[in-house]
């Protein structure tokens, strides 16, 4: 995995922490939307490692 992977993931898994321990519903609301961003991004930065992983094979595969 990228490093932006792993950063998005650590940020969710902050953002969860912290939802888990808001006394408010409004803060708990706010981090859980927060932590779904974070997972959003780190699917996105993942399947553009997948893809750019993927697109230097074949090139790999062309010039060999």
């Amino acid at each position: 995995m990228s490093a932006q992977h792993d950063f998005y993931t650590t940020r969710a898994a902050e953002a969860r922490a912290d939802a888990d321990t808001a006394s408010l519903d409004n803060v708990r609301e706010r981090c859980l939307r927060a932590a779904a961003a974070w997972d959003a991004m780190a699917a996105r930065a993942h399947r553009s490692d997948v893809h750019k992983a993927k697109a230097e094979a074949a090139k790999a595969a062309a010039a060999a």
